[in-house]
């Protein structure tokens, strides 16, 4: 018999083709990157975080593959009256095995079951979560009195001393909802046992599921023989208009019939892959009017601790740390700056100081590629009134071109998408990120960012190499701007309209 973990039972509750991979063909799973590794950190530091909230509490330092040792550990744990919580504790039932974040000794030989999330509210699969926790640990023969989900209070904002855990943390009650959920479970289990032992995996399409609540690791290997134009690429289809397509057999976007309600992006989408020819609006010509050349090309990056390192910032509130800006003059010469801030201090007020500083010899308008630039400046505006007026002249010679390019072109080679990883590279053939040593998106950026706030990263030659690698790709995000800028304007000369 296979043994269920607790995160193979969730696996098998989004999808039981994820389950059967998981647990026969894991190689197939495409390897998690430094952003996934980031989360998963992250999610671990808040689990320990959260240890402060049951003082005295004693851990099953036990590792996962030492399963048995483990539930020994706990069982120790539990008879001992003195110890008020344990974390990690172990306990398997018939093939089911768990291992409860928080386990708080309540009166009379009760218990309470705290599961610990770095998200900020609670989500449907905490409810499945820990009704499976439950579920184990009352066939393990435990009073379960209460049922905590332990998450990240979205109000929490940092002072200058040190981080007030029970006010970082919220803890809400949810033994009625997780007790609705707790007859299913045993079934559930059944189903998925009855998968896993099936020779095969599940038939089961790709499609809209596979990213809820997570995104599968085994997305590409599901998804490796679809058509280029396939239909869950059409920009912005909602799982169930998609479900009705898969359903009328329609597998290709330029195979979707007129008479099906299409939005106009998406009726563009199919006539592009129809016809074989780029969508360019008659209408682009005036959207770049003012647009330059010159002009100045802007790229920040910023890191989202959850756990706020600086004085009046909260979870998950982006931080700006580096900036990126390509000047182009009006004879069309390219110039470049940028700003890394320190690893040792709050970068916020040096990266808007530096920022000003180079754009007071920037002529023309600031373009950037989605509204994130905007906020962030609006941000610093709001935190330092003195620098409150330079800032909001940045603000308003500002030029988003996504929205430019989102109504006015459609090319096959977006694949539904228009963020500039996938516009410039189809637009600009050549341009793309796989040169780049070591960091090559903005996710692994995000992640390198937050180590080096950390004071994770301390020996010279690393630290230099990571310095240089976040240097060069944010660089390659302001090139990528001013090529596409210059492709969208020689596309009004050489395109026939649309």
């Amino acid at each position: 018999m296979t043994t269920l973990s607790k995160s193979k039972y969730l696996a098998g509750c989004q999808c039981p083709k994820r389950l059967w991979l998981a647990c026969f063909e894991p190689e197939l799973a495409t390897e998690a990157g430094a952003a996934d590794q980031g989360q998963l950190e992250m999610g671990q530091e808040i689990g320990r975080h959260a240890h402060a909230l049951f003082p005295g509490g004693m851990l099953v330092e036990d590792e996962a593959w030492r399963h048995g040792e483990a539930i020994a550990r706990t069982r120790a744990l539990l008879e001992d009256s003195s110890v008020p919580a344990i974390f990690e504790a172990a306990f398997e039932h018939d093939g089911v095995r768990i291992r409860v974040d928080v386990l708080e000794r309540l009166a009379a030989s009760r218990w309470g079951l705290r599961e610990v999330k770095s998200a900020t509210s609670v989500k449907e699969v905490h409810l499945d979560d820990l009704a499976v926790q439950r579920f184990v640990l009352e066939r393990c023969g435990l009073r379960v009195h209460s049922t905590e989900l332990i998450h990240v209070n979205r109000d929490f904002v940092r002072g200058e001393g040190p981080i007030d855990w029970r006010s970082f943390f919220s803890r809400v009650e949810l033994a009625t909802e997780v007790t609705m959920r707790l007859a299913a479970v045993p079934e559930r289990i059944a189903v998925l046992r009855s998968i896993l032992a099936q020779p095969v995996a599940p038939g089961i399409e790709p499609s809209p599921h596979c990213f809820v609540p997570h995104a599968c690791e085994f997305w590409e290997h599901c998804t490796r023989e679809k058509p280029a134009d396939w239909i869950l690429y059409l920009p912005r289809l909602g799982a169930s208009r998609f479900a009705e397509l898969h359903a009328a057999g329609i597998e290709r976007i330029a195979d979707v019939p007129d008479n099906v309600p299409l939005t106009r992006l998406q009726a563009r989408a199919r006539d592009v892959h129809r016809s074989g020819r780029p969508f360019v609006a008659s209408e682009l010509a005036d959207a770049l009017a003012d647009t330059g050349p010159p002009g100045c090309y802007l790229d920040f990056e910023t890191i989202n601790p959850a756990v706020p390192l600086y004085s009046g910032t909260g979870p998950y509130e982006p931080v700006p740390v580096q900036w990126s800006l390509h000047r182009v003059d009006r004879d069309g010469r390219l110039g470049h700056g940028d700003f890394l801030a320190r690893e040792d201090a709050d970068p916020r007020r040096p990266f808007a100081e530096t920022l000003l500083a180079a754009l007071a010899h920037c002529d023309g308008p600031i373009v950037v590629y989605s509204s994130f630039e905007r906020r962030i400046l609006e941000a610093l505006r709001t935190g330092f009134p003195d620098l409150a007026e330079p800032l909001a002249d940045v603000l308003s010679r500002l030029v988003d071109l996504l929205p430019v390019v989102r109504r006015h072109l459609y090319h096959a080679e977006f694949g539904g998408s228009f963020s500039l990883k996938s516009v410039g590279p189809a637009l600009v053939p050549g341009l793309g990120y796989g040169d780049l040593d070591g960091i090559t998106n903005g996710g692994e950026a995000s992640t390198a960012l937050l180590q080096l706030a950390l004071g994770r990263v301390t020996d010279g030659p690393e630290l230099e190499r990571l310095r240089h690698a976040l240097r060069a790709y944010c660089g390659r995000d302001t090139e990528a701007l001013v090529l596409l800028h210059r492709r969208l304007r020689e596309l009004v000369l050489e395109v026939v309209p649309g």
